[in-house]
């Protein structure tokens, strides 16, 4: 089994930066999704941050209900903390790096003064050309081994799944409710079946949708 994240990674930036100081752990959620937008979360730590909430790990790991709990929890503890979001039609628009660089701008824009430093998760830096000026650190499965970036993932996630939610109310064909916009079993039926939505990335080559973009989707149903 293995641990839990701590802040020690983050801690060890911060002291190299020297005080005071402050930094931005980011994580995004949607990347791979076929329809809805991507979500970026940033969890804003200084050095006398203390330790995280007890629970906090990667998103991924985490089952909805305990997320759900985490995220009021998270928000009292961070210094500051954002989500942002990139819609599909950004997504086909900029591509999703492009998108993942215009939802991160929109977190870190929530929450105030720009941090010292940033923590991505990752190898990756696309927040290079949107934050010029800003030192941006990146390490692989940081999610899994710094608290902040996993807190920053709590935020993504729970903001972005109750979005689909919603839309899910819309669009109840595509099961979003359950999938949130991944290429579950039923979602790909109903997009053979009706083609994609508005919500869809209609840049993707969505599976089952052999016209392309412009097939017609069942009617919105009313929330």
């Amino acid at each position: 089994m293995s641990s839990a994240p701590t802040l020690r990674h983050e801690r060890k930036i911060l002291r190299s930066v020297g005080a005071p100081a402050t930094l931005a752990a980011i994580d995004e959620v949607g990347r791979g999704a076929l329809a809805g937008p991507v979500a970026v979360g940033v969890v804003v730590i200084d050095i006398d941050t203390p330790s995280a909430p007890r629970g906090v790990r990667d998103s991924k790991a985490c089952p909805a209900a305990e997320r759900q709990a985490l995220a009021p929890r998270i928000r009292a503890w961070a210094r500051q903390s954002g989500v942002g979001m990139a819609s599909s039609q950004e997504i086909d628009a900029v591509g999703i790096i492009g998108a993942l660089a215009l939802a991160a701008v929109r977190a870190l824009n929530s929450v105030g003064a720009r941090p010292d430093v940033v923590l991505l998760d990752g190898n990756h830096n696309w927040l290079r050309r949107a934050c010029p000026g800003v030192r941006v650190e990146t390490l692989v499965s940081g999610d899994a081994t710094c608290a902040a970036v996993a807190a920053a993932s709590i935020l993504a996630k729970v903001t972005r799944d109750q979005q689909m939610v919603r839309w899910h109310d819309h669009y109840p064909a595509y099961g979003w409710a359950g999938n949130k916009g991944y290429a579950s079993p039923e979602h790909l039926d109903a997009l053979a079946r009706w083609g994609p939505t508005p919500h869809h990335r209609l840049s993707w080559s969505l599976p089952g949708v052999a016209d392309g973009p412009g097939m017609h989707s069942p009617p919105a149903q009313s929330s």
